[in-house]
């Protein structure tokens, strides 16, 4: 099973749409059965094309995308975080080849204000793989030191939500640095998770942003954000970050992680 999270800036890149492009080949290439996508915006303005998702989801458009380049066995879902840059929804979305046997949306943060930029909600799936049903869910979290929003607590809601008794799979922007210790990274290994990056036979540097991006205005560092956790110590062959600009082009200002696991 090979999965892939990204954090993808939309609508925030200059050449957007070739970007897309890159990231609807490169799904096309590596054919991931699940795809965990954060900041994925639609304008507050644009037209409804069914249920919650605008003319210009972006998830919607990069599923267009790959219908025109014969990719058409991808659904997804998708759901509406908080107010972005004054003229988005930004949320948060799953891309899966498999079935969806059920769908979650839930808030972790402590406000349920869309207008508020700091709310945060969780989008996932269980779907159904071979014999097995799996659930993954899409994560874009809030910054350990916040005194409105902690990350702590969000973490806490997040694993309450999680259903403990089966194999799922948390996948996202966790805005905490896995480099740091004692802070958010070491808190989500302190609750029984397994980090793929540990757990993968082969392996790179890890690092997902590289110098000054939104929400980390001052940062000189390379930052491991961006995670694919899990709750059993499953087989995983490697995990590479991609989008990095040496594996792929650079789509946005995160870079993304791909795994594969086996034997499940």
């Amino acid at each position: 099973m090979k999965l892939l999270t990204l954090n993808c800036h939309s609508w925030q890149e200059e050449n957007q749409l070739e970007k897309m492009k890159c990231l609807a080949q490169t799904i096309k290439q590596k054919a991931y059965d699940i795809i965990a996508l954060q900041e994925v915006s639609q304008s507050i303005k644009a037209p409804y094309v069914y249920n919650n998702i605008k003319y210009d989801n972006f998830a919607f458009v990069l599923l267009q995308e790959l219908k025109k380049i014969g990719v058409m066995d991808y659904t997804f879902i998708w759901d509406f975080s908080h107010i972005g840059y004054d003229v988005y929804e930004e949320g948060l979305a799953l891309l899966t080849k498999h079935p969806i046997i059920e769908d979650f949306s839930f808030f972790v943060s402590k406000s349920t204000d869309t207008n508020y930029w700091k709310t945060r909600k969780i989008v996932g799936a269980k779907i159904r793989y071979h014999d097995s049903a799996l659930s993954f869910y899409s994560c874009h979290l809030g910054w350990w030191h916040d005194k409105e929003e902690p990350f702590q607590k969000q973490a806490d809601l997040l694993l309450q939500h999680v259903k403990q008794e089966e194999l799922f799979f948390l996948m996202g922007d966790f805005n905490n640095n896995a480099f740091i210790k004692g802070e958010g990274y070491d808190y989500l290994m302190s609750q029984g998770l397994y980090d793929t990056y540990h757990l993968a036979k082969e392996k790179d540097d890890g690092v997902t942003v590289k110098g000054k991006i939104a929400g980390w205005d001052n940062n000189r560092h390379d930052l491991r954000l961006d995670l694919i956790l899990t709750n059993q110590p499953v087989t995983v062959k490697y995990s590479n970050v991609i989008f990095n600009a040496k594996n792929k082009p650079i789509i946005s200002d995160h870079f993304g992680v791909e795994i594969e696991v086996e034997g499940i």
